[in-house]
C-alpha cells in the first residue's frame, strides 16, 4: 500500500513508519521536524508541515490509499492539539478523496468492560481524572472522525510501554481487553496497520492491549 503517516516522529508514529517500510510499503511521513525522525528507507518520502493549513497537506494524502495518525498530546498543557491537527488532516483527506484513517486514541476515551474488576474500574477512573483534559481533546477527535466522510478507526490503547514488537495482543471491536492494562508502542502500531485493511474496524472505536 501506499501510506501517509501523521505524528511519524512520535513513539507510536515512527513504529507505524518502521513496521510499514519492512512490509514492503510506501510512505510518506508527515513531520514538523524532518531531523526527529530516525526512520530511513529507499521507499520513505518525509513532508514537512505543521498542520495548520489542509492545502499544504493535501499533496501527502493525495494518491494514497490510506493514512494512519498517531497524533496527539505530549502532556495535560497540549490538550486541544489532537482534535486540532486531526481537522486539518481530515479536511486534506476529503479534499483529495482518500478515505482510510487509522488514529490512535486512549482506552479510557471508549467503555469499559462491563466485567471489569474493582481495581482496574479504580484505575480507569484515577487516570481519567487526573489526564481529563486530554481525554475530552480525543473525545472531541473521535466526535470530529464520526462527523466526516472518512471510513475511520480509532484505536484506543492503555498504558504505553515503549517495548519490542510481540505481535501478541487483544483486540475489541466496539470495546476494551478485560484487566488490559499495558502494550508496548510497538504492539499498538502492528494493530493500526493490520486494522487498515480491515473492514470490520471501518467507523468503530478498537480496543487494543495485552
Amino acid at each position: 500500500m501506499n501510506l501517509t503517516v501523521f505524528g511519524a516522529t512520535g513513539g507510536i508514529g515512527q513504529e507505524i513508519v518502521r513496521q510499514a517500510l519492512s512490509a514492503g510499503h510506501k510512505v510518506t511521513a508527515v513531520v514538523r521536524d524532518p531531523a526527529r525522525l530516525t526512520v530511513t528507507g529507499s521507499a520513505l518520502e518525509v513532508v514537512r508541515a505543521d498542520l495548520t493549513d489542509p492545502e499544504e497537506v493535501r499533496p501527502a494524502v493525495a494518491g494514497r490509499d490510506a493514512a494512519l495518525s498517531g497524533l496527539g498530546a505530549r502532556s495535560r498543557r497540549d490538550a486541544g492539539v489532537t482534535t486540532r491537527l486531526t481537522r486539518t488532516v481530515l479536511a486534506a483527506m476529503e479534499a483529495e478523496h482518500i478515505r482510510r484513517l487509522v488514529l490512535v486514541s486512549a482506552g479510557p476515551v471508549g467503555p469499559a468492560p462491563k466485567d471489569d474488576g474493582f481495581l482496574d474500574r479504580t484505575a480507569r477512573g484515577l487516570v481519567s481524572a487526573i489526564l481529563k483534559d486530554v481525554y475530552a481533546d480525543l473525545r472531541e477527535t473521535e466526535a470530529e472522525l464520526a462527523r466526516s466522510d472518512t471510513d475511520w478507526t480509532s484505536v484506543r490503547p492503555p498504558r504505553l510501554q515503549d517495548k519490542p514488537l510481540t505481535g501478541t495482543y487483544r483486540t475489541v471491536i466496539g470495546g476494551f481487553p478485560r484487566g488490559g492494562r499495558f502494550i508496548a508502542r510497538a504492539d499498538v502500531a502492528h494493530a493500526m496497520l493490520t486494522m487498515t485493511g480491515d473492514p470490520k474496524t471501518v467507523c468503530q472505536g478498537v480496543g487494543v492491549a495485552y
